[in-house]
């Protein structure tokens, strides 16, 4: 079964060819940026090793799926003979709100409720449903999957997803905790109770995914039942740009004091807050943070020691959500590079049940491993995401359905 994987953003369409078949193989992936402004650019390669970089006159989705395609399609560095060889394309898409809790068929419903989500989620939604209706032009009568962020937790109890607000906000206006990440969280814990050996009914898991965005998912027995971001990613713990959990007057009280905007005050918390701007040297990326740290910045390692010490919260207070924990899992791109936020994260939390193995921390491997010491009452595990991976493996059940 050959599955491609298509995750289309407001500038950018990023793309993967998998063969289910051949042990889950990815044949070819591609990623075409700055779509419709100047300098577009494409970057492909096959499994054969043969590469390509070049600007290219993308204008849309539409073109950026023909020219994907016509890449897979070539001669010379493609991978298939023809279209008709691709079975199913699976869509990353952010927001299925409360009417869809798992992978589904695209269809003219599913596409309304694409439509009402992009009121809680606008600068995804859209641009997920262009690319299925660009998928749907270039490739007409293949099966579109669509895979949502928010799936993996609508198995979160009333108790976790609802906000001390009046009641009629929540059923009048969807005001409620959706989480995202979803297909991230599912597929490292998943890999989780298989490199632990028991099933995944039996295990109390956190996951946290560390990367630009970042989000801390409790899960009970192979599903969700809380999780940090809420009815936008904007809540939880501090980001690479996103201010995380503050007090809501602060909202008020900024936009009262310097008269600012709903837009400005939109544009504060998510683009110019977290270690961005705790930070202040330019940059949300949590290497030049470190290096700025290590060199002596001391606002660059204050902002360390408040991210570590709000992904260390979140972990005690799910360990508590869950009666216990038995497995930790840090993922996505700070969580599985940076040795030093996760070793900064645990520190101090021996009393909790963590004892870190420092020579095992030490390692940067692209493979699952556990890096708790052997006697460690909580396994601590390093697991890379692959998210394109699980939304072909969604896509392929639901096509064998």
């Amino acid at each position: 079964m050959i599955i491609l994987v298509i995750n289309a953003g407001s500038s950018s369409l990023k793309f993967t060819l998998f063969d289910m078949d051949d042990d889950k193989k990815v044949l070819a992936n591609g990623l075409i940026e700055r779509i419709g402004i100047e300098g577009t650019s494409m970057k492909y390669q096959n499994h054969k090793g043969e590469k390509f970089q070049e600007p290219v006159p993308v204008k849309n989705a539409r073109e950026g799926v023909k020219l994907a395609t016509d890449f897979l399609t070539d001669p010379k560095r493609g991978v298939l003979s023809k279209l008709e060889d691709i079975n199913a394309i699976g869509h990353r898409i952010v927001h299925g709100m409360e009417k869809i809790s798992k992978p589904v068929t695209v269809t003219p419903e599913v596409k309304e409720v694409l439509k009402e989500g992009s009121l809680l989620a606008p600068l995804h939604n859209p641009h997920n449903l262009v690319g299925i209706e660009a998928c749907e032009a270039v490739l007409p009568g293949v099966p579109n999957v669509g895979v949502f962020d928010t799936a993996f937790h609508s198995t979160m109890p009333p108790r976790a997803y609802l906000y001390g607000l009046p009641y009629e906000l929540y059923e009048n206006d969807h005001i409620r905790r959706y989480g995202f990440h979803g297909t991230s969280h599912a597929y490292v814990s998943g890999i989780a109770a298989k490199l632990d050996g028991r099933p995944a009914k039996d295990l109390r898991i956190i996951t946290a995914h560390l990367g630009n965005g970042a989000s801390i998912t409790a899960v009970r027995g192979g599903e969700s039942v809380d999780t940090s971001m809420g009815l936008t990613p904007l809540e939880g713990v501090i980001m690479g740009t996103r201010s995380g959990d503050i007090d809501p007057a602060i909202v008020i009280h900024l936009m009262k004091t310097k008269n600012l905007t709903p837009g400005d005050m939109d544009n504060l918390l998510n683009k110019k807050s977290g270690v961005l701007g705790l930070g202040g040297i330019g940059s949300s990326d949590l290497r030049d943070i470190e290096e700025a740290a290590n060199k002596g910045n001391a606002k660059c390692a204050l902002a360390l020691d408040i991210y570590a010490y709000r992904i260390k919260k979140y972990i005690g207070s799910y360990m508590a959500a869950l009666g216990g924990l038995d497995i930790l899992v840090f993922t996505a791109g700070a969580g599985e590079n940076s040795n030093t936020l996760r070793a900064s994260v645990l520190n101090g939390l021996e009393g909790l049940g963590f004892k870190l193995d420092p020579e095992k921390n030490n390692v940067r491997s692209p493979e699952p491993r556990v890096i708790s010491a052997p006697d460690s009452p909580v396994k601590v595990m390093v697991i890379p995401t692959n998210e394109e991976l699980a939304i072909a493996e969604f896509t392929a059940s639901v096509l064998k359905k």
